[in-house]
């Protein structure tokens, strides 16, 4: 039973009963309900704005990704252009199993092996002078030490 329904089926309960609005203690009930009724309505207004908004959010969000697709296009697999998106030779978005990640000819990336969930993950030569990386499938801090120490020293 909806909120109006009930406030209704309060007012008919206490019609029906003959209720005595007079008394001290009648004037207080017939008033809560009455507040409750008036409630009520102010609670469908705002429900009825809600419900405005939430269509006029949904349309703007259709219309955005119309202008998504427009500026980056919707033919290829966005996910695959950072080396973090992917591991497990496996593209995140679309599942693609042939997909390699380190398959990159503009850019020189390294295999790691994360040694606590031993997923393997893609890295560039940026990475790898920042020092540190975190593991896109655990979140393990994996760094990289490449010491001063040359051989033959």
């Amino acid at each position: 039973m909806k909120l109006n329904e009930k406030v209704s089926y309060l007012k008919g309960l206490m019609d029906g009963m003959e209720f005595d609005t007079t008394t001290k203690e009648g004037k207080v009930i017939a008033l809560m309900a009455e507040i409750l009724s008036d409630m009520t309505a102010a609670f469908n207004d705002v429900q009825g704005q809600i419900d405005e908004i939430v269509d006029v959010v949904d349309a703007i969000d259709e219309d955005l990704a119309d202008v998504e697709d427009d500026i980056y296009g919707d033919d290829e697999c966005d996910c695959c252009d950072d080396a973090h998106d992917c591991y497990d030779d496996e593209c995140d978005c679309c599942g693609d199993d042939d997909f390699d990640c380190c398959d990159d000819e503009d850019e020189e990336l390294y295999e790691v092996t994360c040694p606590t969930c031993g997923d393997t993950i893609c890295i560039n030569e940026g990475m790898l002078e920042e020092g540190s990386v975190k593991c896109p499938n655990c979140g393990e801090l994996l760094e990289f030490d490449f010491g001063t120490d040359e051989i033959g020293e």
